[in-house]
């Protein structure tokens, strides 16, 4: 099931609705993406709900705070670790890998 808010109190109906889809790769699979939305907001869409996995523990994390304050959204985006997905938005082609502890080389 795919789930997206279609008219935000402050973004407005418009915005939202007339964004164009695109293409970013998730973990070696290609899905479609509303341009400029959050990449979190994306991946929940498409039930994608583990960003990253702890150093220690390997425990899996995901959506926590939405609001950019904890890392548990964090995941590599386009080579770069620990980038907090529930405040970068969407562009074509993006490569977006589940992180694993720091984000460093064990990612590449």
């Amino acid at each position: 099931m795919c789930m997206r808010i279609s008219d935000h109190i402050i973004l407005g109906e418009e915005k939202l609705n007339d964004a164009d889809m695109v293409e970013i790769t998730v973990d070696g699979k290609t899905i479609l993406a509303k341009e400029g939305e959050p990449i979190l907001a994306a991946l929940l869409a498409k039930e994608i709900i583990i960003n990253r996995y702890t150093l220690k523990k390997k425990e899996p994390r995901g959506l926590f705070c939405g609001i950019g304050q904890c890392t548990d959204c964090a995941m590599v985006v386009n080579g770069k670790g620990n980038v907090r997905t529930c405040i970068t938005p969407v562009a074509k082609g993006m490569i977006i890998q589940t992180q694993t502890g720091i984000g460093g080389e064990e990612n590449a």
